[in-house]
């Protein structure tokens, strides 16, 4: 039987990227998210199922689910997360919850749920964090404060879970392509610039794409990274290893 990986938020963007790379891969991929699957992953080796994940209360219809669908989880993939900028003097409470919630709080207690398919299976868990756990933007700090978070709980995770067989990694993109992202650079008084600025903060050359990441998390699922455990694998194309210059 075909292994079986669910990914959070596994329909747009970063979490299309994995979700495809996971198919690549020759899994079975469960996407859990509220928004519908994309044509690109309606396919007989994706299952969808709708679900708020940011306001659950019990994740327990879902390994049910999980149980009665495949009897089995072999990888979980904490990928669904929002963010919204807002400076110190605008942050709103209601806001610094919801992200809380979502980026973190979600990822904790799913984890915790599915803790016995993974057990079972001898499983791994690859939480997304972000390059900016490590380093900040301006206006985003409830956003660098969940993805911090990501980064410390990962660690403990993978303490407490490798008694159970149970591998815990987290993964930091720098900026990866998306329709979100493109549309922030193609505001720019600029655009030509704006987007040649942002290839030339990064070594490689240019920005990531979802399936960048993608692969990264088929490797820390995989038995390729079995000695591998609470670590954070930055994929940023060098962005955060390059010293800035002023000219």
């Amino acid at each position: 039987m075909k292994k079986v990986v669910l990914v959070t938020g596994g329909g747009r963007g970063i979490g299309l990227g994995i979700s495809q790379a996971f198919l690549q891969a020759g899994y079975q991929v469960l996407v859990v998210q509220r928004s519908p699957l994309p044509d690109e992953l309606r396919q007989p080796d994706v299952d969808y199922r709708a679900q708020d994940l940011g306001h659950s209360q019990s994740f327990d219809d879902l390994l049910a689910f999980v149980e009665q669908r495949y009897g089995r989880l072999d990888v979980l993939v904490n990928n669904a997360g929002m963010m919204l900028e807002q400076s110190m003097g605008q942050l709103q409470k209601s806001d610094w919850d919801a992200m809380l919630a979502l980026n973190v709080t979600t990822p904790v207690f799913l984890s915790q749920t599915l803790q016995p398919l993974l057990q079972a299976s001898q499983g791994a868990i690859v939480n997304i964090g972000s390059i900016e756990g490590l380093a900040s933007n301006p206006h985003h700090v409830a956003y660098c404060a969940t993805k911090g978070a990501v980064h410390s709980m990962t660690q403990a995770m993978a303490v407490d879970l490798g008694h159970y067989g149970i591998r815990c990694n987290a993964i930091a993109p720098g900026w990866i392509k998306s329709d979100l992202s493109d549309a922030y650079i193609n505001a720019q008084e600029d655009v030509k610039g704006a987007w040649q600025g942002l290839d030339q903060m990064h070594p490689v050359g240019h920005v990531g794409e979802p399936l960048d990441v993608g692969q990264a998390a088929v490797f820390l699922a995989g038995q390729e990274a079995k000695f591998i455990t609470g670590q954070v694998l930055v994929v940023d194309g060098g962005r955060t290893a390059k010293l800035p210059l002023p000219f």
